[in-house]
Order: C-alpha cells, then structure tokens, then sequence
C-alpha cells in the first residue's frame, strides 16, 4: 500500500517469517549456529525456545533455505495439543506418507522403513517440531523412541524442537531424564537490545530497496525499542503501522510523536470494553453495595467480584518487582493478541489485492475484446 510512497520494492515489515528478510543477531546467529551443527552431527536433539515472536520460526526459515538442495530431507509439523499416537501421525504426514487410519505398530514399521530407504540412498532425515511447548510428556517420550532408529551405528531421525520459554520447564521434569540425556544442544533466543532493534529496522528496510527513505529520529528508534521490548515481531508491528501514518500524513521522516502515536492506538485496540450491567442485575448490585466488577465488603475490603464469587483482596500483597515483571507480562500478552489480529488482517488484504489483479486482468481482456469487434465486423 504504502510501498511506492517510500520507494520500496516490497513491504519491510510484514508478520510472516520471511527468510530472505533474516538479520542475524548474536543470539540470532548463535542459535542457528548450534541447528547447523545438529544437522552436521546428525544425532539427538537440539532445543531452541524463545518468547513469542523472538524470531524462532524465522531462524528455522534461513536454515531450511540454507539446506534447499542438500540430501537432508526435511519433516517440519507445527504441534498443538496433540496425545502420542496423533504425534507419530504427524511425523509420518511431516514425511509425506499416509497415516490415516494406520495402527500404531504399522506406523511404526512404516516410519523406520521410510528412515532406512532414505540413508540408504545417502540422504540424512530431519524432523523440525515447532510449538514444542504443546507437546505432552508422553508425546515428547515417542520422539525420544524414534530416536532409536539406527542403520549400523548411525542414527536415522535427527530432531530440532523449538518452543517457547515454558518447554523448558516441560524438559526439567523428572520423567523427562531419559531425554535430556539425549539432547545434543540447546540455546534461548532473547531480546534484541538497543543497538541490534536500530541495526534490525535498518536491515529489513535495505532488504525491502530502500534508499534512505523513511528515515527515523534517534527518539524515535529508542522508543520503539522501549515499546516493543526488543521483540522482532513486535518492532515489525509498530513500524509497519508508523510507515501507514508517514504516508496517510505525507512525511517520509517518522519521529518521536508518531511512535507515540502508534503505541497508543495498539493499547487502545487492546483493550477490552467494559461489560454492561444487565437491568436484572443493577438492583442486586445496588443492593450489595457493588458498583460494577469491583466494590467494598461489608467490612471495607476491596472486593474483585465475578458472576458467582467475591474475591477479598485485602490479604494479597505482592512484591512490586514481581508486579511489574506481572505487568509486563499481560502487556505482551495483549500485543501479541493485537499482532495476530494484524496478521489476519495483512492476509486478508492480501487476498483482496488478488481478487483486484484478476478483476483488471479480466476487465482488460474484456476492453481488448470490445475493441476488436469493430474492426473485425469493417474487414
């Protein structure tokens, strides 16, 4: 939309991972370092995590491009909340064989066969699990027995799963021993600082041609950093929505105020409107001294009222670093719900501008029909 305004041959910072797009951080690059030496040691698992956003699917994405035309043959599922056997029927679908309505013995079979007829062509397997935080105990146990699959001395299933934070938590459970006996490598991609959130929207504009256009004011790059906490799709986020104010407002120079705008719209549309007390229940309400979702108890504590309970809150305390760490987190919680919004609604537009390039191909055949008529119906 706003592409021709800045000179731009494609849209800097849009939500879908992009790999031609991929800026190598230091935790970036580290990351993708430690998936390039499991790919080379072809044995056990590599755990990589990271926060929502953090760029884990996209490191993922410059691997698989950096690997297109080699012999290792990729599997790549994104988990939900999958039990074991769906699990299984998943890695086989990764692989592209049937498995609906397989037992789980035949899958098994079916799988190590598949894995052997692949080594002995001299090509190496690669299973890729992303959302790894979904999968269950007893799922993440048959990965761990596919990895027993072996030709001679060589393993036939090399595995990456990356998730986010909390699959670490999942792997220091006690029953999950026997895997972390078998992991090869892991490493947690963090937040971009200061420095590398300036060198990341330099880089995804240079990818995107331009030539100096926009441009951001110092202020304006720190407070962007600062609202996005470092997070790359969250800095995608606001900066794509600051490009859309430069052009609705014809200024190809972003400052301070307008991150400040745009960070306020964001906390705007995230925000959740307040419920309506029903008229049946505003004379209960009253009655009890309520005056919506919280009131005072009959004693003076705060109360936090529900449909069907009231919280007293007067014995909770909470450490004020721990209730900001608390803040920060519904904040980003709230974000993100507000990318993935965004994410449907770039799809969206995406779909329409599709729908407009066919109608003007179609109204174009149309015309050059029309004209050729006359001419046809003089010879």
């Amino acid at each position: 939309m706003y592409e021709a305004f800045y000179g731009l041959s494609s849209k800097p910072f849009q939500l879908n991972p992009d790999p031609n797009f991929y800026f190598g951080s230091k935790q970036h690059s580290r990351a993708k370092a430690y998936l390039e030496y499991g790919v080379s040691r072809h044995e056990g698992f590599v755990v990589i995590t990271g926060e929502i956003g953090a760029g884990k699917t996209m490191t993922l994405r410059a691997l698989i491009e950096d690997l297109h035309g080699s012999d290792v043959v990729i599997g790549h599922l994104v988990t939900t909340q999958l039990d074991a056997e769906d699990t299984l029927r998943m890695v086989g679908s990764a692989f592209g064989f049937k498995v609906k309505d397989v037992p789980k013995s035949e899958l098994l079979v079916t799988l190590e066969a598949f894995l052997l007829s692949q080594t002995s062509q001299g090509k190496r397997c690669l299973l890729i699990v992303d959302e790894a935080q979904n999968l269950t105990a007893r799922a993440v146990e048959e990965l761990r027995m596919l990895s027993n699959f072996q030709y001679g001395n060589q393993a036939l299933l090399q595995t990456f799963l990356v998730g986010q934070p909390e699959f670490r938590e999942i792997l220091q459970r006690p029953e999950m021993e026997q895997f972390r006996q078998r992991v090869a490598a892991t490493c947690h991609i963090g937040p971009l600082d200061a420095e590398e959130t300036i060198a990341y929207i330099e880089h995804r504009l240079k990818c995107a041609g331009s030539s100096g256009k926009p441009s951001f004011e110092p202020e304006a790059l720190a407070e962007i950093h600062k609202a996005s906490h470092g997070i790359p799709r969250r800095i995608n986020a606001i900066c794509d929505r600051l490009l859309l104010l430069g052009f609705l407002c014809e200024r190809t120079e972003l400052t301070l105020a307008d991150v400040e705008e745009v960070v306020r719209e964001f906390a705007n549309e995230s925000m959740v409107p307040k419920k309506q007390a029903t008229p049946g229940l505003a004379g209960a309400a009253a009655d009890s001294g309520d005056s919506g979702d919280r009131g005072e108890g009959t004693n003076g504590h705060l109360m936090l009222r529900g449909d069907e309970a009231a919280i007293d809150l007067s014995s909770v305390s909470l450490d004020p670093a721990l209730a900001t760490r608390i803040g920060h987190q519904l904040e980003m919680l709230s974000a993100d719900q507000t990318m993935d919004q965004l994410q449907r609604l770039e799809r969206s537009v995406l779909r329409l501008e599709r729908m407009n390039v066919q109608t003007l191909g179609m109204l174009k055949k149309l015309v050059n029909a029309v004209k050729k008529a006359p001419s046809e119906g003089a010879q």
